[in-house]
């Protein structure tokens, strides 16, 4: 192979973008960006086979910040932009992210359908377990007696969703948690995430040093899982009932039919063309 015929190789820095990130100092999405672009390097893709679609919040700025194929979404609807493309492109390799709220309150039934319905796609939720953009409201994630936004200064009274619990409970094939802390373990998950055959779940605690300063105490408390990936889906609900949400790790990993709408059906612009031809 000559040299103007062989494959590059791209490096991290070569999937950021020259847009600087505008987030806190300190703020967890710094390393989810650079575990994401570890990910994609690692994995030796290109950036043009690559597309990363986002919704609304602190997080979802992250599509600006990649020098993939990007779209910056609205509030709720990243994983059904995803799914359009995805169908519409099935050779893309499709990564989604976004926040807690985006992803579990507006967008939280778009997220159990898209965990049943397990098309080829990574979605990562930074969960900082509040809504930072907004300036500090509580999130479906916030523990009930959180007294430190204005909106709720009792607390909300609400039981947290459970994110891994619930992406099983909807059929998920792939769930992981990884810390911001760690970012070459969750730049791991993010490579197993990826190279997985259906909808894989990656929840990334991300600590908001704003609005949630005590969340930077939990480089302390994160620990990996002792037992191994599961691929019973009892076992994994046990893992996940059974741990205060502070583990990283692959929890549950299983093989189910991938869904491809149109699958062997010519999507590129010449066939689409071609309807339109009197």
């Amino acid at each position: 192979m000559d040299q103007a015929s062989a494959p590059i190789t791209l490096t991290p820095r070569d999937f950021k973008s020259a847009i600087k990130p505008v987030w806190c100092p300190g703020c967890g999405d710094f390393s989810v960006l650079n575990a994401m672009t570890k990910a994609l390097a690692f994995l030796g893709l290109a950036r043009q086979d690559v597309a990363l679609i986002s919704g609304i919040g602190c997080s979802s700025r992250i599509a600006a910040y990649t020098s993939v194929f990007g779209f910056h979404g609205v509030h709720g609807r990243a994983l059904a932009l995803a799914s359009g493309l995805k169908a519409a492109r099935p050779d893309l390799t499709v990564l989604v992210a976004g926040g807690d709220g985006d992803g579990l309150s507006i967008g939280g039934n778009h997220f159990i359908h898209a965990c049943r319905r397990n098309m080829d796609l990574t979605y990562i939720i930074m969960d900082n377990e509040v809504y930072g953009m907004t300036k500090g409201q509580a999130s479906p994630t916030t523990a009930p007696d959180w007294t430190d936004s204005k909106l709720t200064p009792r607390g909300t009274g609400i039981r947290p969703f459970q994110p891994a619990g619930l992406a099983l409970t909807a059929g998920a094939s792939f769930i992981a948690r990884g810390f911001t802390g760690d970012p070459n373990g969750l730049a791991k998950i993010l490579v197993a995430a990826i190279q997985h055959k259906g909808f894989s779940f990656v929840q990334a605690l991300s600590p908001c040093p704003t609005f949630r300063p005590e969340q930077m105490q939990w480089k302390k408390h994160v620990t990996a899982f002792e037992e191994e990936t599961s691929s019973d889906p009892v076992e994994a609900a046990q893992r996940i009932q059974a741990d205060d949400g502070m583990s990283s790790g692959i929890i549950y990993r299983n093989e189910y039919p991938v869904f491809q709408p149109g699958a062997g059906v010519d999507h590129g612009m010449g066939s689409i063309e071609s309807e339109f031809t009197i």
